[in-house]
C-alpha cells in the first residue's frame, strides 16, 4: 500500500466514522481499521506496512479525537512493543487493543530499591504453583500506578543461576490481592511516581511473557524500546523544550544579555542535532527492531533538558513555581506547564528510563565498540551475590 492509497483508507474511515461523536468510540475504530499502528500486523492495530507510513496517518488524522500520551505512554511505548514480540496471539488480541484507546492504563514494575541502574540484581521472587506463580517484593519509580490496570513486570523465578538468568517476565494485574500502591513525592510536590509492594500476589501462567527464565531477553526490548519513546519522539522544529525558552526569549527583550544569547545559539544548535538524530533513528526503527542507539537518544534529550530549563531560569532570574502542595499526578506533561515546572521535572530525566550513567556505559561497549567494564560477578549464582 502506497501512501495514495493509504491516504484513500483514511478517507473512507473518516466518512464511515464521525470525529465529533463518542471519543472512545472513534478510537475503537481506528484501531479496528488498522490505523493505530499501521506497522503492527492486520487484526492488531495495523495494517503490516513499514513504520514511516505511521506519519502519514496522524497527519491526516489531526484534529480528530487522539489519545493521551502523558498517560499511556508506558503502554504504547513499552508494553505493547513488547507484548508483540513475545506475547501469544491470544495476548496479543487480549491487550493492545484496550491499551491503545486508554480504556486500561499500563505501568512499569523493573527498579527495585536494591536494583536499580542493575536491573538484573532484582530480587522480587516469582514461585511457582500449579498453574500460578506467587509474587513477592518491592518495586520502586512506578509511574502512573495509581492509574494503573496492568503492569509489565520483571521477577526472579531461579536464584540458583546467574543474575541474568533465571527471571522471568509477567503482565501483572494491578487489581490483583496483595498489590499495594503508595505515592512517592517529588521535587515539584506531585506524585506521578509510586513503589509498589507485591505480597502473596497470584499471576496465572498465561499472563507470563516469554519462557521462563528468559526475562532478560523480554525485558532488553522493553528497556531499548523505553529509551526510544523517552528520547527518539518526533516534533517540529522549535518544538519541545527548546519551544519553552524561545517563548521566554520573546516575551521578555529586557532580559537578554550576549552571554545568554550565545548559550541559547548553542542549544537551539544541540536540539536541531537531537532531533534530526531522532528522526534518523525513527526511519531505522522502520526497518526493525531498535537497537542500543536509543540510549544515546536517551541520553542526549536528558542533558539538553536540563540545559535548557537552567538557561531558562537562570534568564527569567525567577523559578515561577510556588505550589509545592502534594497531589497526584493525573498525567504528565513536560511542555504545557510553566518554566519552574520544566526545571524541577527536567532534574529526573537523568535517572528515568536509565540512568546516564549506564547509558553512558551502553554506548560505549555496544555502540563503540570499547571493552567492557570488568564483571566479576557475571557467572555467579544470585543467591551468593553479596548484598
Amino acid at each position: 500500500m502506497d501512501e495514495a492509497r493509504l491516504k484513500e483508507r483514511v478517507a473512507a474511515f473518516l466518512s464511515e466514522n464521525d470525529p465529533a461523536g463518542d471519543r472512545l468510540e472513534f478510537l475503537r475504530a481506528r484501531f479496528d481499521a488498522g490505523l493505530a499502528w499501521v506497522w503492527f500486523p492486520e487484526g492488531l492495530g495495523g495494517l503490516g506496512l513499514s513504520r514511516d507510513m505511521q506519519a502519514v496517518v496522524e497527519r491526516e488524522l489531526a484534529g480528530t479525537p487522539q489519545i493521551d500520551g502523558g498517560v499511556q505512554g508506558i503502554g504504547l511505548g513499552m508494553a505493547a512493543p513488547t507484548i508483540l514480540a513475545f506475547g501469544t496471539e491470544e495476548q496479543k488480541r487480549r491487550f493492545l487493543r484496550p491499551l491503545w484507546t486508554g480504556e486500561e492504563i499500563w505501568c512499569q514494575l523493573f527498579s527495585e530499591p536494591g536494583a536499580g541502574s542493575d536491573l538484573a540484581t532484582l530480587a522480587t521472587r516469582a514461585v511457582r504453583d500449579g498453574d500460578e506463580w506467587v509474587v513477592d517484593g518491592q518495586k520502586v519509580w512506578t509511574s502512573g500506578a495509581h492509574h494503573a490496570r496492568w503492569a509489565i513486570l520483571v521477577t526472579r523465578t531461579d536464584p540458583g543461576v546467574p543474575k541474568h538468568r533465571g527471571l522471568t517476565y509477567f503482565v501483572c494485574d494491578m487489581q490483583a490481592p496483595g498489590v499495594d500502591v503508595r505515592p512517592l513525592r517529588q521535587i515539584t510536590g506531585e506524585a506521578e511516581f509510586n513503589e509498589v509492594f507485591l505480597t502473596g500476589v497470584r499471576l496465572a501462567d498465561d499472563l507470563r511473557l516469554g519462557a521462563v527464565g528468559d526475562g532478560w531477553r523480554v525485558a532488553q526490548t522493553t528497556l531499548m524500546n523505553e529509551r526510544v519513546a523517552i528520547g527518539g519522539g518526533g516534533g517540529a522544529r522549535g518544538g519541545g523544550m527548546v519551544g519553552g525558552v524561545l517563548r521566554s526569549w520573546r516575551e521578555h527583550p529586557e532580559l537578554r544579555t550576549h552571554d545568554l544569547h550565545q548559550r541559547l545559539l548553542s542549544l537551539w544548535v544541540e536540539a536541531e542535532v537531537t532531533r534530526l538524530s531522532g528522526a534518523r533513528l525513527r526511519e531505522q526503527l522502520a526497518a526493525g527492531q531498535p537497537g542500543p542507539e536509543g540510549s544515546g537518544m536517551k541520553l542526549s534529550f536528558a542533558k539538553l533538558n536540563q540545559a535548557l530549563t537552567g538557561l531558562e531560569m537562570e534568564f527569567l532570574r525567577d523559578l515561577g513555581y510556588d505550589d509545592y502542595a502534594f497531589r497526584r499526578s493525573e498525567t504528565v506533561d513536560f511542555y504545557g506547564r510553566g518554566p519552574g515546572y520544566r526545571y524541577l521535572r527536567a532534574k529526573g530525566n537523568s535517572i528515568e528510563g536509565g540512568t546516564s550513567e549506564i547509558l553512558r556505559n551502553i554506548i560505549s561497549e555496544r555502540v563503540l565498540g570499547l571493552p567492557s567494564e570488568p564483571r566479576i560477578d557475571k557467572d555467579v549464582p544470585w543467591k551468593d551475590l553479596p548484598r
